[in-house]
């Protein structure tokens, strides 16, 4: 902010300091009803108490330059962030300042094993319902993610601020998606359902026609593949309810999961998958 050095009047007898308001001052905000709405959302998605404190001072200074907020008005979406890790304050910290951090993380479940990492910050997200940490990993030499709830101890600086520079375009959600998120789409398998069943593979799919097998009413159903032995596992579940109509793969997959279960559960197996029909032969 510029300094200017004079006097405001000729009745004044000594020089003074000022900053002119223009040298500033942000121009004038004017946001659209539907923007307006965004930002008393995103005021309302904060609900630990340092982030709330800041979105509740954006919003004074928006009403200050005379843009109407509805903070308190209830919509019909009410978002919460929950930010309840530990790591959370010294993550975000550490990407606002630009500085390395080392922490222990936990690979896979709770009883995978802790590694030390250490990690230039790039930021920390939200996706699917939990907290992210994107950045390079020093010690991988590589991008990578990590699941805030999957620290295991403090948060540590090793560097000062201002050391890490985030590449520019950096897409930290897509980063998340590359890790964590689903598989692409392989294919696509059509199904025999019976009426009135397999309610969980109807909401994934799309409903054909209405198809009559084995003096059974049902319908055909078209859900995308994604991973062969993930369906195969979903399908196997509902048993005689669900028939695999192609590809003859996953018909296949399906069989060889029944086999397994039904050699795990007999004494003496001797179960033979029939390539065309898709039940199992005891």
């Amino acid at each position: 902010m510029p300094l200017e050095t004079g006097r405001n009047s000729g009745f004044d007898t000594t020089d003074g300091y000022r900053i002119a308001r223009q040298d500033y001052e942000l121009g004038e905000v004017d946001l659209e009803p539907d923007e307006a709405a965004a930002v008393a959302l995103a005021s309302r998605l904060w609900d630990t108490p340092g982030l709330a404190g800041a979105a509740h001072g954006a919003v004074l200074k928006l009403r200050a330059a005379g843009v109407e907020v509805d903070e308190a008005g209830a919509g019909p979406v009410q978002p919460r962030v929950r930010a309840a890790e530990p790591a959370f304050g010294p993550l975000l910290a550490a990407v606002q300042t630009g500085r390395v951090v080392s922490f222990p993380h936990r690979r896979g479940g709770p009883t995978g094993e802790v590694t030390e990492r250490t990690v230039e910050p790039w930021g920390v997200v939200s996706a699917r319902g939990r907290w992210y940490l994107v950045g390079h990993d020093r010690d991988r030499d590589d991008v990578r993610s990590f699941r805030l709830s999957r620290i295991a101890g403090p948060v540590t600086a090793v560097s000062p601020a201002g050391t890490v520079s985030v590449p520019p375009g950096v897409d930290l959600l897509a980063v998340i998606d590359g890790a964590v998120g689903p598989p692409p789409v392989i294919g696509t398998a059509h199904l025999w359902v019976a009426a009135g069943r397999a309610h969980g593979l109807r909401r994934l799919g799309r409903m054909l026609r209405p198809l009559r097998r084995a003096d059974r009413e049902g319908d055909e159903l078209e859900i995308e593949l994604r991973s062969l032995g993930t369906v195969a596992r979903w399908i196997a579940g509902y048993g005689p309810d669900v028939t695999v109509l192609h590809p003859p793969e996953l018909a296949y997959a399906v069989r060889r999961g029944w086999a397994a279960v039904a050699a795990a559960h007999a004494s003496s197996p001797d179960l033979e998958a029939d390539p065309v029909d898709d039940r199992i032969r005891v």
